[in-house]
């Protein structure tokens, strides 16, 4: 259990996402009162059914790009925006409603932060990045992102949502804190989502054909949530790091897409085979971080090998029905 969690009521927007849902679990269980808001575009109550009767824990359906009576949220010491779909396959399918969510929605938050005058813990991501020309990414680096392909939706807007949160800091003095999150895998993640490790334990489980797009040379460096989940709350209780980005992601396994789903087709003993498609537009041909500032200022260091995490997450699906993005029912 994690403990010494300095903020007691904490709204969590996105929080029956994947990785909002892990971060809710945690913070209930270390004490604090957590208010869950999720539109269920992609959420599921599944995922935070085993917090329904905490009395530490509440849900409420709720969309930050609409206008809302924010009182019933209250008390809040601490807003953290997880809300965002974040597979391509559901960006692709709704962009002008994922850009809204990381403008208007997060633009919402952050005028709930200057009013009640709590800090916001912003969930960026290794996306704003876009195709790097580096092989390691600083924060420094500005990025190669186009603004009019099929992932400027979601890559765009969460750069956006970055410029507001540095906007309300500097003009209103809202301590924000923005983490940008690498390629996280690891339970709660649906199998129908479309991104590369459910999709391809899912297909292995199956024995179908994992199916690579392009050669499956392109890199990224996975992430399981248990460490994702470690960096959030180092970076939630952190008085240093206010108004700038912070890379929270693994460096030290840095694996090829082909050589992924070889790796998942190994563990599982499946008779699938890779099949090669045409690659995606705008598809990064690699993605690691450079976590020097999170190691020198929240003395974060992720622990979880990728074996490791696909052995776990790999356990997850066999035991959970997870071919669809909402299980709605909380029965």
């Amino acid at each position: 259990m994690i403990r010494n969690i300095k903020f007691r009521h904490i709204l969590v927007a996105g929080g029956a996402g994947f990785i909002g849902s892990n971060l809710c679990k945690v913070l209930v269980n270390s004490g604090c009162n957590v208010t869950c808001i999720d539109n269920l575009s992609t959420g599921s109550l599944e995922n935070i059914k085993e917090l329904k009767d905490n009395s530490h824990f509440n849900f409420i359906q709720f969309d930050i790009k609409d206008e809302h009576d924010t009182a019933h949220l209250v008390p809040i010491d601490l807003i953290i925006n997880m809300a965002c779909v974040a597979s391509p396959k559901a960006y692709y399918k709704e962009p002008i409603d994922t850009l809204m969510t990381s403008v208007v929605g997060t633009r919402n938050l952050l005028e709930l932060a200057r009013k009640l005058d709590v800090p916001m813990l912003q969930a960026s991501t290794s996306e704003i990045y876009g195709d790097p020309a580096l092989d390691i990414l600083p924060e420094s680096y500005s990025g190669n992102v186009s603004c009019t392909g099929p992932r400027a939706c979601y890559d765009e807007g969460k750069r956006a949502a970055e410029c507001l949160c540095m906007d309300y800091f500097r003009k209103y003095g809202v301590k924000v804190k923005i983490v940008r999150i690498f390629n996280t895998y690891g339970p709660n993640m649906a199998c129908g989502d479309g991104r590369a490790i459910p999709e391809f334990i899912n297909r292995a489980l199956s024995g179908k054909n994992i199916i690579i797009y392009g050669k499956g040379s392109q890199t990224r460096s996975f992430q399981y949530i248990d460490d994702t989940i470690k960096g959030l709350v180092a970076m939630l209780n952190s008085d240093e790091i206010i108004g700038r980005p912070i890379n929270i992601g693994n460096p030290n396994e840095e694996c090829s897409i082909r050589d992924l789903a070889q790796l998942i087709i190994d563990l599982l003993k499946s008779k699938s085979a890779i099949q090669y498609s045409d690659a995606l537009v705008d598809d990064p041909k690699k993605r690691k971080p450079d976590i020097t500032l999170a190691e020198q200022l929240l003395d974060w260091h992720p622990q979880t090998s990728l074996v490791d995490g696909l052995v776990k997450t790999i356990e997850y699906f066999k035991n959970n029905d997870r071919t669809s993005y909402n299980n709605r029912s909380i029965n």
